[in-house]
């Protein structure tokens, strides 16, 4: 248990932090950094696999037509997410990304009831309330519907519904879903390199390689995710994950200088009050069954 403490403590840090990073390359379009990090994270996951010889798993994996379609589906789910998250982070968006990141877990909540027939208890169906309240306050403050939040924490819930439902060893299916867009990144590179729009190869020496290294920082937090899920408990593994929205909160306010409107603050009182509500709720339901 306490490797896993330790890696998701550093996956989820990782994921806090990553905003700076990826403001880097704000003088880059998102679906040019986008690209990038597809690529590179195709290379990447290549590597480990040689590495781990593991050539074996991946033949069998493109054999199998129903691990595929859901690596299909998976893939498409995070690329858009990823592409979201950029975009946002590069047009003063911290905030909101934070914001869909808190939500993450109630969205699972939700997609667990229509998908899964789970049945939530009273303190969950609270907790889904005071959540759906503070995204009710944040879509009046703003004047218009929280695309961004919403469209994160949608797309990611989603991403995990997809890969609850596959047994396939981290590294082999990041590989393969990197597979899946890698040629519609390369079709871009082609694209944006006809029409002289490419500015990542004109960047200097250092920040390219950071771009380069986007590879690394993208796969490695997914493979440390992976081997933390497999060692902790979900309700703690639930904790932990507040440690990426809350960083990335913190960098928003303290580092981009982002205003916190008092709506807003509100908002995200609701949401993190939602979030004690659904630990709480789960916990209790949790000892009530081993109890049973």
């Amino acid at each position: 248990m306490k490797k896993g403490l330790i890696f998701a403590v550093m996956a989820y840090t990782i994921w806090g932090l990553l905003p700076a990073y990826w403001r880097w390359f704000d003088q880059i379009s998102a679906g040019e950094i986008l690209s990038h990090r597809i690529v590179w994270s195709f290379f990447f996951v290549i590597a480990l696999i040689a590495i781990q010889r593991r050539g074996k798993n991946i033949r069998a994996l493109l054999g199998n037509r129903s691990s595929l379609l859901k690596l299909t589906a998976s893939s498409l789910l995070i690329t858009s997410n990823w592409l979201i998250f950029i975009w946002a982070v590069n047009n003063g968006h911290v905030i909101e990304t934070s914001l869909g990141y808190y939500l993450t877990p109630l969205i699972n909540v939700v997609l667990a009831i229509v998908f899964l027939r789970e049945k939530p208890t009273t303190g969950q169906w609270l907790a889904i309330a005071l959540a759906g309240s503070g995204v009710l306050l944040v879509a009046i403050d703003y004047g218009s519907f929280p695309w961004i939040s919403l469209s994160l924490a949608i797309s990611f819930g989603l991403y995990g519904l997809v890969k609850k439902r596959m047994r396939i060893d981290a590294t082999d299916g990041l590989m393969v879903e990197t597979a899946i867009v890698v040629p519609v990144a390369l079709i871009y590179w082609i694209s944006i390199g006809a029409s002289h729009e490419a500015q990542a190869w004109s960047l200097p020496t250092g920040t390219f390689i950071a771009l380069f290294c986007s590879g690394a920082a993208t796969a490695i937090p997914l493979l440390l995710f992976a081997n933390a899920a497999s060692r902790l408990p979900l309700s703690m593994l639930g904790f932990i994950q507040y440690i990426g929205p809350t960083l990335t909160l913190g960098l928003s306010v303290f580092v981009f200088k982002e205003t916190i409107t008092p709506v807003l603050l509100i908002s995200f009182s609701l949401i993190w009050t939602a979030l004690i509500v659904y630990a709480i709720a789960s916990i209790q339901s949790a000892r009530t069954l081993r109890t049973a």
